[in-house]
C-alpha cells in the first residue's frame, strides 16, 4: 500500500511510520501480556484437569473432552462481552481523541451499566439452558455432567467478568492498557492458587474436584472486577466513575449499542458457528475432542498476540478519527497488522517444530497417546493460517474502533457457513448425509479434516477483512 506517496518501508528517520510503530507497541505490549495471563489461567485449568485424582483413571479422556466443550462455551462469554466492550472502547477513544473528557467519563459509566444488565441476563440464560446446550453439542454421559458442573460457577459469577471487561475496554479507549494488565495480572496470579486449592482441597478442607477449577477462575474475576471499579472511582487515566453518571442516558446507551450490537452479533454468530463446528468434532469421539482442545489452547499463543495488536489498532483508529486524522488511523491499522503478522508467523514456526512436546505436556498418561497422535498434526497445520489470521484479527478490531461493525458480520457468516462448516462435513467423515438428496462421499480425515476446513475459512475471512480496511469506507462512519 502507498501512504502519502511513499512506497512501503520507505521512510526517513523520525518519520510518522516508526512513531506509529512505537505507539502501537506501547498499547499492544501490555495488552499482549494481559492476553497471555488469560492463557496462563486456561492452561493452568487444562493442566489441573489432566491431573486431579479420579476414581476411574480411564475417565480422564471424558474430563478432557468436557474441558474442551467448556472452553468453547467459556469463549462464548468473551464474545458476549463484545456487546459492551466494543462500544466502550470505540466511544471513549473518539471522545478522548476529540478532547471531550466529560463525555468519555459518562460513556464509561454507561458501559458499566450495560455490563451489569447483560451480565445478569447471561447468568439467568446460562443456568436455565446449559444442560440442553451441552446435549445439543453431542456431549453425553459423564463428560456432559462434568461440563455442566464446571460451567455453573462461571455462569453465576458472569456479571463480575463482563463488568470487568467493560471497565478494561474503557481504559483501553483512553489509551491505558497498562491498568488492564495489572488488574488481569492480579486475576491470573490469584486464579492459580484458588483453582488448585478449590480443586484439590486445602488442609482439612476437601477439594471440589473438577468444578473447583472453574470456581477459582470465577472468584478471581470477581476480585478483578471490584479492583478495576475502585480504580475508576478514583479517576484512573482521566476516567472518573461517579454515581451520578450511572443514571441511564438514552443517547449514550443508544450510541454504545449502535456500535456494540453489530459487533456482538458478529462475535456471537461466530461463537454459535464455533459451537456447531465443535459438535462435528465431538461426534468424532473423546480422543478427537480432547486433542482439539489441547491444540486450540496452544494455538491461542498466536491468536492472542494478534488480539493485542488489534486492541492497539482499535484504540488508535478511534482516537485518530476523533481527532479528524483518518490517514493516521489507516497507518495505525497497517502497522498493527505488520507487527501482528511477524509475531504470529514466528509462533507458527514454533508450532511446527515443537508440536509434539507441547501436546504431550497435557497428556502425561500412557493411555492418552492417541490424543497426542491426533493433536500434533493439527497444531502443525494451523501454522499455515497465521498471515491470514493476523489480518482477520487486527482488521476486525480496527474496523470496530472506527464503528464499522455491520458489514464484517457478513464476512464471518461467509467464512463459517460458506466454507468451514460445509468443508468440515465433507472432510471429517466417510460420507455426508444429504437427507432426501442421498449421500456424498467424504474424505474421512477425522480431526485433521476439521482443521483443514478451519484453515480455509481463516484465509477467506482474512482476505475479506483486508479488502474492507483497504477500501477506506470506515473513515467516514460516525459513532
Amino acid at each position: 500500500m502507498h501512504d502519502g506517496g511513499r512506497t512501503p518501508g520507505a521512510h526517513a528517520p523520525g518519520s510518522p511510520r516508526p512513531r506509529t510503530a512505537r505507539r502501537v507497541l506501547a498499547l499492544a505490549l501490555p495488552a499482549l501480556a494481559q492476553q497471555y495471563l488469560h492463557l496462563v489461567v486456561r492452561l493452568s485449568d487444562q493442566y489441573l484437569a489432566d491431573r486431579f485424582p479420579l476414581p476411574d483413571p480411564a475417565a480422564r479422556g471424558d474430563y478432557l473432552a468436557a474441558l474442551t466443550t467448556a472452553g468453547y462455551l467459556y469463549w462464548f462469554v468473551s464474545s458476549y462481552t463484545v456487546l459492551v466492550s466494543v462500544g466502550s472502547t470505540a466511544l471513549v477513544a473518539r471522545f478522548v481523541g476529540a478532547g471531550d473528557w466529560a463525555l468519555a467519563r459518562r460513556a464509561t459509566a454507561q458501559s458499566v451499566l450495560l455490563a451489569v444488565a447483560f451480565g445478569v441476563i447471561g447468568t439467568v440464560a446460562a443456568l436455565l439452558g446449559l444442560p440442553a446446550l451441552i446435549a445439543a453439542l453431542r456431549l453425553s454421559g459423564d463428560a456432559a455432567d462434568s461440563c455442566v458442573r464446571f460451567l455453573t460457577p462461571l455462569a453465576v459469577l458472569l456479571p463480575f467478568q463482563i463488568t470487568e471487561a467493560a471497565c478494561v475496554a474503557a481504559l483501553a479507549g483512553a489509551g491505558d492498557t497498562r491498568t488492564g494488565l495489572k488488574v488481569l495480572g492480579g486475576v491470573a496470579v490469584l486464579n492459580v492458587p484458588l483453582a488448585w486449592g478449590l480443586c484439590f482441597g486445602i488442609g482439612p478442607v476437601p477439594g471440589l474436584g473438577f468444578p473447583g477449577i472453574a470456581l477459582g477462575t470465577g472468584l478471581s474475576h470477581a476480585v478483578g472486577c471490584v479492583a478495576v471499579l475502585i480504580l475508576l472511582a478514583r479517576g484512573r487515566s482521566g476516567l472518573l466513575l461517579k454515581l451520578a453518571d450511572l443514571a441511564p442516558d438514552r443517547d449514550l446507551l443508544y450510541r454504545l449499542l449502535r456500535v456494540s450490537v453489530p459487533a456482538g452479533l458478529d462475535s456471537l454468530s461466530v461463537a454459535v458457528c464455533q459451537l456447531w463446528f465443535l459438535s462435528l468434532v465431538n461426534r468424532l469421539g473423546a480422543v478427537a475432542a480432547a486433542a482439539h482442545g489441547i491444540a486450540l489452547q496452544w494455538e491461542a499463543l498466536a491468536y492472542l498476540a494478534g488480539g493485542a495488536m488489534g486492541t492497539a489498532a482499535m484504540t488508535l483508529v478511534g482516537q485518530s478519527l476523533g481527532a479528524r486524522e483518518p490517514h493516521r488511523a489507516a497507518r495505525a491499522g497497517w502497522v498493527s497488522l505488520a507487527l501482528a503478522a511477524a509475531v504470529m508467523c514466528g509462533m507458527g514456526v514454533v508450532f511446527v517444530v515443537l508440536a509434539g512436546p507441547m501436546v504431550r505436556l497435557f497428556c502425561h498418561e500412557a493411555d492418552l497417546a492417541p490424543v497426542v497422535g491426533a493433536g500434533v498434526p493439527v497444531l502443525r497445520l494451523i501454522a499455515a493460517a497465521m498471515p491470514a489470521l493476523a489480518a482477520q484479527i487486527v482488521f476486525t478490531y480496527a474496523l470496530r474502533g472506527a464503528g464499522d461493525t455491520r458489514v464484517p458480520v457478513l464476512f464471518s457468516w461467509t467464512g463459517f457457513l460458506g466454507v468451514r462448516i460445509p468443508l468440515a462435513y465433507l472432510l471429517t467423515g466417510p460420507a455426508v448425509d444429504l437427507g432426501p438428496l442421498g449421500t456424498l462421499p467424504g474424505a474421512d480425515l477425522g480431526l485433521f479434516g476439521a482443521w483443514v476446513a478451519m484453515v480455509a475459512d481463516i484465509w477467506v475471512r482474512g482476505v475479506f477483512f483486508t479488502l474492507r480496511f483497504a477500501g477506506g469506507r470506515w473513515k467516514g462512519i460516525e459513532v
